[in-house]
């Protein structure tokens, strides 16, 4: 479960970007854009040729971003941060992703 968690919030700080919505089943990621994934173990891969491996509280990309997950807080290495409330994820610039269920949804 912890592990599912911190895959889904890290799909909703991947995906916040794009303002897609996703859904996590077992193992494959499915997003309302046609973007989709493939976990395996620590690792996302997507269809687009992308990867995001998570290693503790931190998740790298392979675009080289990254970001740290403190607590309720996420930092990104372009700057920005979020704060997850309950269900739902807040990021500086105004943003949002809620997670229902399997499915995230970001504005």
């Amino acid at each position: 479960m912890r592990m599912s968690l911190a895959v889904a919030f890290s799909l909703a700080a991947i995906t916040a970007a794009q303002a897609e919505s996703c859904q996590l089943i077992g193992n494959q990621v499915h997003c309302d854009n046609g973007r989709s994934g493939q976990r395996v173990g620590n690792n996302i891969y997507w269809s687009d040729g992308s990867s995001s491996q998570q290693i503790g509280r931190s998740t790298y990309n392979s675009d080289g971003t990254s970001s740290q997950q403190l607590g309720n807080q996420t930092y990104f290495s372009d700057g920005t941060s979020s704060q997850t409330i309950g269900n739902t994820t807040y990021f500086s610039d105004g943003r949002s992703c809620r997670r229902i269920g399997q499915q995230i949804h970001c504005d």
